[in-house]
């Protein structure tokens, strides 16, 4: 196995753009990534998106005239792209391509003029339960046995638009008070509009090369899994046993701990996501992620900045394009070229993508991932 670096990154603008096409998304984050890189040639390309047509890597790449190399397409829900992003590492390492371009991208405000609706096939889909209410009927029950306050979940959508209002590359650059985030509309109680993520467009992009490179930041670990059957025995919230099943097998093969981690950057699609999501990845025990953003631990300047960004629910979350912006946000991270969202002295990253879910199954999909600065500054 051998090292393989992040390049170069690039993102298009996030937010609904209806007229937009994806194609044209997808150019300006190719185009970001390979200028990034000081590259013009890639050996292969991995795509990550959900809700495109058949031969969408193809189409979505057409404007860019990329035919002729092999473009695998891989979908797992939130966590397309990030999954994208490990494969096509895993190819790096092991030799089979030198250099490879991988790309998130999707159109959701075209398709979609409220919430993503579920599969009518599964029972959640039958009931009508789209995501909002799956999400709010698991903060309901971490309220229940935790005694989370919906002041605390309140709080972390207010510190993610506080980073997000920083942010250029965010879709809602607006700071928002306590006050303004719990009297926003009731989505799905206790959930608010405030407290979920939009509806997005854009696209993401990264070249990962076993060269040496000067910009090269070290993919140093990743892992990839699918939740268990739910079975109702775990007494943990939807989603937190695959997120932290994940993560553990990386702290592992690195031989670190979550403290060893400057900052996180998370699928935060809504409030509770991020709060439970803390726990998962060890930052904070148990029944203790209310208390965590309460304490300033997860702010920009606090002991674990956890999305610095602004996290989905400022920056936005078009889907598939979602894992490769958050690897791009560590990349600027570590690269110390993220402006007024800045952590002093980042040297190491962990993405952390959580995708969706299917009918008794515990998450069809996660990947964390571990980037690292190992040059000297």
């Amino acid at each position: 196995m051998r090292p393989a670096h992040v390049a170069g990154v690039g993102v298009s603008e996030f937010g609904k753009f209806p007229d937009v096409s994806l194609p044209t998304l997808v150019a300006d984050s190719v185009q970001a990534a390979m200028a990034d890189a000081d590259m013009s040639n890639v050996d292969a390309i991995y795509l990550g998106n959900v809700y495109g047509s058949s031969g969408i890597g193809p189409r979505a790449l057409s404007s860019l005239h990329a035919a002729g190399v092999p473009i695998v397409t891989i979908e797992a829900a939130c966590a397309s792209s990030t999954l994208a992003f490990i494969e096509a590492s895993w190819a790096v390492s092991t030799g089979r391509y030198e250099t490879v371009l991988v790309v998130g991208c999707e159109q959701l405000s075209s398709r979609f003029s409220g919430g993503i609706r579920p599969n009518s096939a599964d029972p959640e889909g039958h009931a009508g339960l789209v995501l909002p209410a799956l999400y709010a009927m698991a903060a309901n029950r971490y309220i229940e046995y935790y005694g989370l306050t919906h002041e605390q979940l309140a709080m972390v959508s207010v510190k993610n638009h506080e980073n997000g209002a920083k942010n250029p590359r965010a879709q809602y650059r607006r700071a928002v008070t306590l006050d303004e985030v719990m009297n926003s509309p009731m989505i799905a109680d206790p959930l608010t509009l405030l407290q979920c993520c939009p509806i997005s467009d854009g696209s993401a992009s990264a070249v990962i090369t076993a060269r040496d490179h000067p910009k090269g930041i070290l993919i140093a670990g990743y892992k990839l899994g699918s939740g268990g059957l739910w079975d109702y025995a775990s007494p943990h919230v939807w989603g937190y046993d695959l997120v932290s099943r994940v993560a553990l097998d990386v702290y592992r093969d690195l031989g670190i701990t979550p403290l060893e981690i400057d900052l996180f950057e998370v699928h935060d699609a809504f409030t509770i996501g991020e709060i439970v999501t803390t726990e998962a990845l060890g930052l904070a025990e148990i029944g203790c992620g209310g208390m965590f953003v309460e304490s300033g631990a997860s702010g920009l300047d606090g002991k674990s900045p956890v999305n610095p960004s602004g996290g989905l629910l400022s920056k936005g979350h078009p889907l598939g394009a979602t894992g490769l912006s958050q690897v791009t946000e560590v990349v600027l991270q570590l690269r110390d070229e993220a402006g007024d969202c800045q952590v002093d002295g980042a040297r190491r990253g962990m993405v952390e993508t959580m995708g969706g879910g299917v009918s008794m199954v515990d998450g069809n999909a996660c990947g964390v991932i571990v980037l690292e600065n190992n040059r000297a500054q």
